[in-house]
């Protein structure tokens, strides 16, 4: 099998697993949002130390935080990054778990605009009629919710934009997949295990306390979390970036699916507007990506 196609296998079994993931996260109905988010915090860190211990490459990363510690820039901007993921996580798993999966989807089907937009803004760069034309339909789409249910799309837009600006800062990092899952996860360690030391102090946490399929399941988080990451890098090094940009949109279509068909979230014809209008976005997004990314070829010949 060439690079190409294991990069191919490999991104999409990244993308289908992310699309899976709510199925994942209602079998925790029964645990709280801050504990799930807490459970897939340290175990998310203690898998990939893990692995990348096994793999051999502790020395690169220690390697990556004298690097970082160094750059007093990328070390903020990485600090940073950690909380915003944190929230990104929370938000999806909250709105899963309180039958806001419809939501989600929406939120990553915008996201790639909300990283244009916030490339115009941050880092200058300049916005082409068609993604200019693909904003319009995507602002239309949220307009149409806001107005049809008369409150503020807070899971869509704060998952697009938490993953946004995640994504914007770690664009000034180059860092590994993996090991950087290890450094952005040990900067909210802390946090992770001082709520656990409260929940063991003062409450009763569901992890050892409800039953062993629960307990496991919270251990899991940590391979939900990695495993599909893992994956996404290798796929990301072997394949062209148009085919990433066009990966990434089997996760929200999966996760639409499963909130209308599996756990029968409302989706009537306000709702069927309104994605229509993102579909249209995100047509008119992803043409004008290929046709930028081909322009250099095209040059060349």
């Amino acid at each position: 099998m060439s690079a190409e196609k294991k990069g191919v296998l490999a991104a999409a079994l990244a993308y289908i697993l992310w699309g899976l993931v709510p199925l994942y996260w209602k079998q925790l109905e029964n645990v709280s949002s801050n504990e799930i988010i807490t459970s897939r915090i340290v175990w998310s860190f203690v898998l990939t130390i893990i692995f990348v211990v096994l793999i051999k490459q502790w020395k690169l990363l220690i390697s990556d935080v004298k690097m970082l510690w160094k750059n007093q820039k990328s070390f903020w901007a990485l600090f940073a990054a950690s909380y915003l993921i944190s929230v990104n996580w929370y938000i999806f798993i909250w709105a899963v778990n309180n039958n806001h999966i419809i939501e989600t989807s929406m939120g990553y089907y915008i996201n790639p605009l909300i990283s244009v937009l916030l490339g115009v803004i941050f880092l200058k760069e300049k916005l082409s009629k068609a993604q200019l034309l693909a904003c319009i339909f995507a602002l239309g789409g949220v307009l149409i919710l806001v107005i049809s249910y008369g409150t503020f799309p807070f899971v869509s837009l704060g998952l697009a934009f938490s993953f946004g600006i995640y994504g914007l800062l770690k664009k000034q990092i180059k860092l590994d997949a993996t090991r950087g899952l290890v450094i952005e996860t040990f900067f909210i360690l802390p946090v992770a295990l001082g709520y656990y030391i409260y929940l063991f102090a003062v409450d009763t946490p569901a992890m050892f306390n409800i039953n062993i399929s629960t307990t496991l399941l919270l251990i899991g988080t940590g391979a939900i979390t990695a495993v599909p990451l893992i994956l996404f890098a290798i796929g990301a090094q072997n394949i062209p970036l148009y085919l990433v940009g066009f990966f990434q949109y089997i996760a929200p279509t999966m996760t639409l699916i499963i909130g209308t068909f599996v756990y029968g979230e409302k989706f009537g014809g306000i709702e069927l507007v309104a994605f229509s209008c993102i579909w249209i976005a995100i047509i008119i997004f992803s043409f004008a990506t290929v046709r930028e990314l081909k322009k250099p070829k095209l040059k060349k010949k």
